[in-house]
């Protein structure tokens, strides 16, 4: 490193906050070393993090070896700059993604980037075993990160809404996958922050969207993106999808939510030759479903997983333009919580409510309370 870019970074601590997993629903606050970096790293100062329901799996099921800091939906700052690092430098306003593929391997020639080895490698860390390490002051970028899946925020399009880009990219390959025509009818189950990305995108090629969800609250928020035919999920959603459809039931049904039991009411919930779309089914298990209604009827029940790095420049771009653009999602943050409080943002992301969407935690703002 320069011996400029040392002048400038002296202000970075040695120590920070971060909520720190240590097995099955053990999760504490406390402060550990700012990581050091290596040549071709960054280190970024977090300014948000979304909980992902992936973050809220590994600490409820204890999955992974502890300790570990989990969190990867983030932005920040950059403030430290390893040798050989180009085209970015201290101040940048970035997001990171935190897989990112070789890019040479059969699974990434066939474009099944999560598949990848070098992806199932996390390439950012708060301290330990590499796991996002979003809920800290700081994050360690590394370097295949840096040189592939780092992306410069600009001036003017808040932190919040570029902590989106990866949940984003998720959902948007999903809907690519299903290649959706503007004269099909697509169900989405489930409006949470994810389920609402899901329908928006889905949307945007011109299809038909029903919107299924036991809360009010959620399809008003949902209504803001333009999704105008809510369904009460306490009510029948196949007979409700089949009086919209001439009978047929949807096109496509997308589940957003995780339970096996969901499965067959979107099975139902589809025409023959009609697909199904996984998206939070993300734990491995045995899923009774009838094999008839894939041979006979013809349907067809597909999975999506992560994110693509082949749309990561088109997501980035709608992302960051949408803001001003129709596409503002910072209406999907609920609450936001400092990093001292990371603890009861967990537990409420673990529990919804009806008043809950997107749950934040910012280490780097001074909040006075969960808001």
């Amino acid at each position: 490193m320069s011996t400029d870019q040392n002048q400038q970074d002296l202000t970075v601590p040695t120590t920070m906050r971060a909520a720190v997993y240590h097995g099955v629903n053990d999760v504490r606050v406390e402060t550990i070393p700012v990581p050091e970096i290596s040549p071709g790293e960054v280190l970024v100062k977090i300014h948000t993090c979304g909980i992902c329901g992936t973050d809220l799996k590994k600490i409820h099921t204890g999955s992974h070896s502890a300790p570990r800091v989990f969190g990867h939906e983030m932005s920040g700052t950059i403030v430290r700059v390893g040798e050989g690092v180009t085209g970015f430098a201290i101040g940048d306003r970035v997001m990171a993604y935190h897989h990112i593929p070789c890019g040479e391997c059969y699974y990434c020639r066939k474009q099944t980037f999560a598949q990848c080895e070098v992806y199932k490698r996390v390439g950012c860390t708060a301290g330990f075993a590499p796991s996002g390490g979003g809920f800290a002051e700081y994050i360690r970028v590394m370097d295949w990160i840096v040189r592939r899946g780092l992306v410069k925020i600009p001036d003017g399009i808040p932190f919040e809404q570029a902590a989106f880009i990866e949940p984003v990219n998720t959902c948007y390959k999903a809907i690519q996958l299903l290649n959706l025509q503007s004269d099909e009818t697509v169900l989405v189950i489930g409006q949470g922050s994810i389920g609402i990305l899901l329908a928006a995108l889905a949307r945007k090629t011109g299809a038909t969207v029903l919107t299924s969800d036991l809360y009010p609250e959620r399809h008003a928020v949902a209504a803001r993106f333009g999704l105008d035919h809510p369904l009460d999920a306490r009510g029948d959603v196949v007979a409700a999808a089949k009086a919209v459809t001439e009978g047929r039931g949807a096109d496509v049904a997308l589940l957003a939510v995780g339970g096996d039991a969901l499965i067959k009411i979107a099975m139902n919930a589809i025409r023959p030759g009609g697909r199904v779309m996984l998206f939070a089914a993300t734990q491995h298990g045995e899923s009774p479903f009838d094999p008839a209604a894939v041979c006979m009827d013809e349907k067809t029940l597909m999975g999506s997983y992560s994110s693509s790095v082949a749309i990561n420049d088109e997501v980035a771009q709608l992302v960051l333009d949408g803001y001003d653009n129709g596409f503002d999602l910072t209406q999907l943050i609920s609450h936001r919580f400092s990093i001292e409080d990371a603890v009861a943002a967990i537990e409420l992301a673990s529990h919804p409510q009806a008043d809950s969407l997107k749950i934040v935690i910012q280490p780097s703002t001074n909040l006075v309370s969960a808001s």
